[in-house]
């Protein structure tokens, strides 16, 4: 996180302010802050709950491509409406916004994880490097024949396992962290096929620690966006492919309440206050290609009701 003082302090001050934030939780978002979650059951990790509602099936559409950016450590606040994010709320004017959208934990590391595998696996830090193992989304598309490609900016070379190297960090890359995914699944950004027609079926991308929002302003973000985002709107707009933007947590709050914006031809442009975190946005892409719930994933329903047709 790039407020190091935000919700830190002695172990006993951290706990007492956990046991307010369940509390606070409860009360602002109508769902329960524990200590846990399948797998996860370290201290001091403040992890959200979302209702347990099984998917309706049919009810998410399944694009030919879908790519998955995510930013950094700012609050819905922050970017929706913010005069500093003028491209991020034009797609977002464009899509879905979704207003109740949450991180599942604090820091950073744990929210990539669940992301990418269901489950914060028991990470509740930002060390580095990590051994993971177990079903993850990449392995579940191979499995169900589709294809997978992370994309980090400033990632050395294809396959690089260090822990930072620039303005990379892999507590931001978490298929790195997984021995069963392929070396040439883990791509720098500059890999990104120009030809979008050849982008794998779900790609990740992860900008540097300072175009992801981590340790630059809002406004270098959107910037950022703006360069390397809208070719890709524009092309999926006839092309049945879809783009998804979230954050990994907010600044440091209890609410974790994070912006999340959905652009695509099979999208119905509006607003959505669906209660929604990672695991959901995890969830949509699973009932989009048939793959099996992972973790967490399991009792918790996709995006809903923003669906249309697509013009592809």
């Amino acid at each position: 996180m790039k407020r190091s003082g935000a919700g830190r302090g002695p172990a006993a001050r951290h706990r007492r302010l956990l046991a307010l934030g369940a509390a606070l939780l409860m009360s602002v978002t109508g769902c329960t802050a524990t200590g846990a979650t399948p797998g996860a059951g370290t201290a001091g990790t403040t992890v959200l709950a979302t209702p347990s509602v099984p998917t309706v099936s049919g009810a998410v559409p399944r694009p030919d491509h879908v790519m998955l950016v995510i930013f950094e450590n700012e609050d819905s606040t922050a970017v929706f409406g913010a005069s500093t994010a003028p491209y991020l709320n034009t797609l977002a004017a464009s899509g879905v916004a979704f207003t109740n959208a949450h991180g599942v934990a604090h820091p950073s590391q744990p929210n990539y994880v669940a992301l990418f595998s269901g489950d914060t696996q028991g990470v509740a830090d930002d060390s580095c490097p990590r051994s993971l193992s177990g079903p993850n989304l990449a392995t579940e598309l191979v499995a169900a024949g589709h294809t997978f490609t992370g994309y980090s900016e400033d990632l050395p070379r294809a396959g690089y396992t260090g822990c930072s190297a620039g303005s990379y960090a892999r507590k931001h890359n978490p298929w790195a962290d997984f021995a069963d995914v392929p070396a040439a699944m883990n791509q720098p950004l500059s890999a990104l096929p120009q030809d979008f027609s050849a982008l794998p079926t779900v790609s990740v991308v992860v900008p540097n620690l300072c175009d992801d929002m981590h340790s630059c302003p809002v406004s270098t973000g959107d910037v950022w966006a703006r360069q390397h985002l809208a070719s890709y709107v524009s092309w999926a707009a006839t092309h049945n492919s879809l783009l998804i933007v979230t954050f990994d947590e907010d600044s440091g709050t209890f609410a974790n309440r994070i912006p999340t914006l959905v652009v695509g031809p099979m999208v119905r442009p509006g607003k959505s206050t669906q209660t929604i975190a990672h695991y959901d946005v995890l969830r949509t892409l699973e009932d989009m290609y048939g793959l099996p719930p992972l973790g967490a994933t399991r009792t918790v329903r996709p995006l809903t009701g923003i669906w249309g047709t697509s013009s592809g």
